[in-house]
């Protein structure tokens, strides 16, 4: 995880674009991300939503979406200071006292 968010900075700073990182910025464009992912499956029954991954076309932005949702995130993390492997941990702590078996 780690060596992904230091190329992600790497990335961005040699194409100086750390000005437009700001938590704002990065929040906004996980959510169009995010958004461009859901699109894929907007109209899809749950059957078919099951076989997405069987076309390659779809599959592949399927795949490129999700890697978009998660550089935006790792890279928010980082402007944020947040451990996203340490935030998840405590987050199911959180969820396995909240709604036990």
């Amino acid at each position: 995880m780690a060596t992904l968010q230091r190329r992600l900075a790497e990335f961005a700073a040699a194409r100086n674009w750390q000005p437009y990182h700001t938590p704002k910025n990065l929040a906004t464009a996980l959510s169009v991300e995010a958004s461009e992912l859901v699109e894929i499956f907007q109209w899809l029954t749950p059957e078919e939503s099951d076989r997405v991954m069987a076309d390659p076309d779809t599959a592949h932005r399927v795949t490129d979406e999700v890697a978009d949702v998660l550089a935006y995130l790792l890279q928010l993390c980082e402007v944020l200071g947040v451990d996203p492997l340490a935030a998840l941990d405590a987050k199911i702590d959180r969820n396995e006292r909240r709604f036990p078996i």
